[in-house]
């Protein structure tokens, strides 16, 4: 069992969600912060991380992990 296995048993979905939202929230405050002029370089490589952590939570949530690669290389490929 991986440490995310671990965190979601412990946690439960429902709250694995809301705290996945919240992380993305805090990102995009970070992100907009920056546009403002008031950059932390800090605080965007913190939030970063902890949606990072999510995301690999919610891949196990939904099963999905091979369809996100699935579709990250094809929208990467449409970029190039």
């Amino acid at each position: 069992m991986s440490i995310y296995d671990r965190i979601i048993a412990n946690n439960g979905y429902v709250l694995q969600k809301i705290v996945a939202i919240e992380e993305l929230s805090e990102l995009q405050k970070e992100l907009t912060k920056d546009l403002r002029g008031n950059a932390n370089d800090e605080h965007i490589a913190e939030e970063m991380a902890d949606v990072e952590i999510m995301l690999e939570q919610l891949k196990i949530m939904y099963g999905n992990d091979e369809e996100v690669k699935r579709y990250k290389e094809l929208k990467i490929s449409r970029i190039i």
